[in-house]
């Protein structure tokens, strides 16, 4: 992590007070959370709408922040603190990353795209770390916050980073690339998540694509080749980086040529190397997460003969295709960290297809941030369902109830509910479960579906 005194943080950000009385003071981190203060970090407060960090700016260094940052704009900073007067905090925190970053002797890998962008740095950090010393995004730190903090968190002597990039809206990849300057790149793919505020998935491309802004000269872009709007264009790319390309078809550089999966994870083959790889993750989806993380630790020097041994030891940021187990036996996939289309058909198609369970349900909720056709997509997901690979669906808010109507037409109505309420959904689903059912649990975040994860794994007092 950044480890400075108050001097040389001073030659990294502009610094509006006299702190010639602290300017020995050493930081160690730093933390936007005063709750989460650890010794000697600089604390960073947010001037928002509803609240106001600086308020707790004296507290924190109470609790062993060594300093802290303070908006110029807010009136009675505490002079005879610690305190750092700048201009805006938020720009502070990012040119803190950004000269930070410059100082580092590191090797970058961004990540980006509609679905897997988790699971993939999961993977690429696995597999680096057979030769380097890696960090990764923790969590979901991936926006124009989390990824300046995840910068910072960086060790002096991390020889490889990979670090997700995530967006809203256009713009914002470029910036997180541009301030992180990556070595390689990954484009899982383009789905149909930030519809709402991009309006087409032609537009969604072109704000994934942001992320070769900030690649460094000569570096690599993994993309999914198998993605028109990505093909279409990076096919004629004309600047100085190696292009590789994964996906199902045999025009890629890296492809499966078999796949078997089970409730462990999936054994797959690829066109690259005689090696069976074995990958402890759900999905036959997730084989092409891997095979874009395994052409970066390639290009960064790891042969595929070694990679097993980083798979052997993968575990993905948790709700992500991860299988527990319920209090009656039940076995629960449950990925309800977030959801879109793309990423929903993908978790059905592997419930589907799993074999040893007499009874499969589905518990889908809403699918958020989809624009005008929000309503369709859900529709589509019920009415696409095979009835002779699935036994119930159960669906939890209003636009999961248009995943229901669509399933109706393909399932009798007896094997379909719709609920508003979670807890009825729950009191419901549990008459449902044994120790022969499969069940997933899939919505976007906001629908916190991991609620019936836990209410089905809660032993009765």
């Amino acid at each position: 992590m950044i480890q400075k005194t108050i001097k040389q943080i001073k030659e990294m950000i502009k610094v509006e007070n006299d702190l010639s009385n602290f300017e020995n003071i050493e930081i160690n981190g730093v933390a936007i959370d005063s709750r989460k203060i650890k010794i000697g970090n600089l604390f960073i407060p947010f001037k928002g709408e509803n609240t106001d960090g600086h308020r707790f700016v004296e507290d924190a260094i109470k609790k062993g922040a060594a300093a802290a940052l303070w908006q110029k704009d807010v009136p009675n900073p505490p002079l005879d603190l610690p305190v750092l007067i700048v201009e805006d905090t938020l720009r502070a925190l990012q040119e803190l990353a950004r000269s930070y970053r410059n100082e580092l002797n590191i090797k970058i890998v961004g990540i980006t795209g509609s679905n897997g962008k988790t699971t993939t740095k999961d993977m690429t950090a696995n597999l680096l770390s057979i030769k380097y010393k890696v960090q990764k995004t923790e969590g979901n730190f991936n926006n124009h916050i989390g990824l300046p903090l995840t910068v910072l968190s960086l060790k002096p002597d991390t020889e490889m980073a990979v670090l997700e990039m995530g967006m809203s809206g256009r713009g914002e990849i470029e910036f997180l690339t541009k301030l992180a300057r990556p070595n390689a790149v990954i484009i899982t793919n383009i789905g149909e998540s930030h519809l709402l505020d991009l309006g087409s998935r032609e537009a969604i491309a072109d704000a994934k694509l942001e992320i070769i802004k900030g690649l460094e000269d000569g570096g690599l872009i993994v993309y999914h080749g198998d993605e028109p709007l990505l093909k279409e264009r990076l096919e004629n790319f004309d600047g100085n980086a190696v292009l590789k390309t994964f996906g199902r078809s045999e025009r890629n550089n890296l492809y499966p040529i078999e796949i078997q999966q089970s409730d462990k994870g999936n054994e797959f083959k690829i066109n690259a190397s005689p090696e069976v790889f074995s990958l402890p993750v759900l999905g036959t989806h997730n084989v092409l997460n891997a095979l874009a993380a395994m052409l970066a630790a390639e290009y960064f020097g790891i042969p595929f003969e070694k990679m097993n041994e980083g798979f052997s030891n993968l575990k993905l940021t948790n709700m992500r295709m991860e299988i527990v187990e319920g209090k009656n036996g039940e076995k629960i996939i449950n990925d309800a960290y977030n959801a879109s289309p793309t990423s929903m058909n993908a978790a059905v198609e592997l419930v589907s297809n799993l074999s040893g369970y007499k009874n499969k349900i589905l518990v889908l909720g809403d699918m958020l941030e989809l624009g005008p056709q929000e309503e369709q997509f859900h529709y589509n997901v019920g009415a696409n369902l095979d009835p002779e690979k699935v036994d119930f669906v159960f669906t939890y808010g209003k636009l999961g109830s248009h995943i229901a109507e669509g399933a109706k037409t393909v399932l009798p109505e007896k094997r379909v509910f719709a609920f508003f309420d979670k807890n009825s959904l729950i009191n419901e689903l549990t008459k449902h479960t044994n120790n022969e059912t499969l069940i997933l649990v899939k919505a976007s975040r906001g629908m916190k579906l991991e609620d019936v994860v836990l209410a089905l794994q809660k032993k009765e007092q």
